[in-house]
């Protein structure tokens, strides 16, 4: 399955949506690029909806590592919400949602980022 995103600004933060398998390291070099644009551009709170990606390994938790330190760098923040079982037990296993803020709605994420 093919890796797509998407990124609908709002206000006062960003909605990136993540769709399919993301499972190769290149196939998010245009969301990291996007991401590096929307935190120069000030827009530095994301909600990042897991509610489409299938699927996703190593590289996949990489991408998400690297989109949570560009927002925090830039004096924002990450969230992540809508996740699937198998992500949610990947990020268990991994220890990193003690390293993330994660939501099951999109109100639980709006109260994480301060929005």
């Amino acid at each position: 399955m093919v890796f797509e995103f998407s990124i609908s600004k709002q206000d006062n933060y960003a909605v990136i949506s993540l769709n399919g398998s993301l499972i190769e390291r290149g196939q998010a070099e245009a969301l990291i690029h996007s991401a590096e644009e929307l935190a120069q551009a000030g827009l530095t709170k994301w909600a990042i909806d897991l509610a489409n990606l299938s699927y996703m390994n190593s590289s996949g938790l990489n991408t998400l590592i690297q989109l949570l330190t560009k927002a925090r760098n830039a004096g924002g923040e990450a969230v992540l919400y809508h996740m699937n079982k198998k992500i949610n037990e990947l990020m268990l296993i991994t220890k990193l949602h003690t390293l993330f803020k994660i939501a099951e709605t999109k109100e639980e994420v709006g109260a994480l980022l301060g929005i």
